[in-house]
């Protein structure tokens, strides 16, 4: 890096824009420490004192570029001459920050360069600056769709690739939801487009706690068009709302509610004797939830949690609340066989939440399924094992890919000829859920996350 000169020094001491300084330091934890910026920022926006008008720029610029990181990395790497990998970290997250204001915002071209010219000037110096300033002024000449067209494959050639470039995704994934959509182009891009947007926060009223209607009121939201617990907040901070601090309410997708309430409503065979499961329960949400419905129901949930960080988690959310905690592997955790319903939110790539993980459709990989299948399999057997005659399972996962969804459960259907799968559409109060017997939620259809849902019942 060059060294400082007068003015370098004097632009340290002035005040930088406090929104960008935050986005351009929440992405940087993100690129060197494999941070989540949905962890990372708000703690920061705290720590900083930062509220209001730049609290809310900051967040749209950090989620905004790491969202839109692919289509972003192919036109800075276009304008630079030279690919991003051989741009300096520190540079190139001045660079996605500057070029998603100048591509995907309102915000003034001028504003745009200049802001990002002064965070590399006050830690880098003059030429480094200088370096950003060409390159942004140069991206700042066409807009997105002139570059797209420039730079992503042809409609008529590839199709995948095309609306994979356009709606910032890797291909792989482009491709997973071009076979989970039945192969329409159609379809792909509109939940490409769907998955590029910002998500709107989904809150959770926890029955016998507080109704979607009273929470909607305090909030200042509306009731949730599907999840008869759901509330669309429409900004602001859910953790300053009394109802959420107070436990009565929580932050959860309207399609996570939907799995839990299915749990609860779907018909056993015989009597329900109120032994409830949910075996991968951290964070918590569902097992709040589920909690929730089994208190009104005189029933008792046993959560499982391999992590103990991720099980003190829960027992924060469930408190007063008819659930138990345990700490253990769900495959071998020596629960005695015999419950009503079972719970398994299995873990996996999590490809149908990436609107709310703006970083994760960059990190993760292929080779990741072949992992994860493996382990949703003996899962799902153990789940089998425990459940009654007549008992149900709920298998579920935040991820649309076959190989995790359908072929995981006609997997363990094969070798137990004593499950049957039950059509789940009439447990989801939702249209648009497709010829059954399971649900696969979608952003663009039920602007929810991309859940899906299988039921399961042991036969007498």
């Amino acid at each position: 890096m060059s060294a400082d000169r007068p003015d370098d020094r004097r632009l340290r001491r002035k005040d930088l824009d406090p929104a960008r300084v935050a986005a351009r330091d929440t992405l940087r934890a993100v690129r060197e420490r494999d941070a989540y910026a949905n962890l990372v920022l708000p703690k920061m926006l705290r720590e900083r004192h930062i509220t209001g008008r730049d609290a809310a720029l900051a967040t749209e610029l950090t989620y905004g570029t790491a969202r839109a990181q692919g289509i972003i990395d192919a036109i800075i790497a276009a304008a630079a001459g030279r690919p991003v990998a051989e741009i300096d970290g520190q540079l190139l997250d001045v660079l996605r920050l500057g070029a998603y204001q100048l591509l995907r915002t309102r915000i003034g071209s001028h504003a745009a360069v200049s802001t990002s010219v002064d965070l590399v000037r006050a830690e880098n110096g003059m030429g480094p600056a200088g370096f950003v300033n060409a390159v942004l002024r140069k991206i700042s000449q066409r807009d997105e769709d002139i570059w797209v067209d420039e730079l992503a494959p042809s409609v008529a050639d590839d199709i995948v690739g095309h609306l994979a470039f356009r709606y910032a995704h890797p291909r792989w994934i482009a491709e997973v939801f071009f076979s989970a959509l039945g192969g329409s182009a159609g379809l792909l891009q509109a939940a490409l487009a769907a998955d590029d947007e910002r998500p709107p926060v989904h809150l959770v009223a926890r029955p016998g706690f507080i109704t979607a209607e009273e929470l909607a009121l305090a909030s200042g939201g509306e009731v949730g068009d599907h999840s008869p617990y759901c509330v669309y907040l429409p900004g602001g901070d859910p953790g300053e709302l009394d109802a959420v601090r107070e436990g009565f309410a929580g932050v959860q997708d309207e399609g996570s509610q939907l799995v839990a309430r299915a749990v609860a409503v779907a018909p056993v065979v015989g009597e329900d004797g109120g032994r409830w499961l949910d075996m991968c329960a951290g964070p918590g949400g569902k097992a709040a939830l589920l909690g929730a419905l089994a208190d009104i129901n005189g029933a008792h949930v046993d959560a499982v949690e391999v992590s103990e960080h991720r099980a003190e988690l829960i027992r924060k959310t469930v408190r007063d609340l008819p659930v138990h905690v345990q700490v253990a592997d769900a495959r071998a955790a020596g629960l005695d066989p015999g419950f009503d319903r079972i719970l398994l939110d299995a873990p996996c790539s999590g490809l149908g939440s990436l609107r709310r993980r703006p970083e994760a459709r960059w990190r993760r990989q292929p080779a990741d399924v072949d992992e994860l299948v493996v382990l949703q399999r003996e899962l799902l057997t153990e789940a089998v094992r425990l459940v009654r005659p007549g008992g149900l399972v709920v298998y579920s996962t935040c991820s649309p890919h076959p190989a995790e969804t359908v072929e995981v459960v006609s997997s363990v259907l094969a070798e137990h000829p004593d499950v049957e799968q039950i059509d789940a559409r009439p447990l989801v109060p939702a249209d648009q859920l497709g010829d059954g017997p399971h649900v696969q939620l979608w952003p663009h259809l039920h602007g929810t996350d991309a859940m899906f849902l299988a039921v399961l019942r042991r036969m007498e």
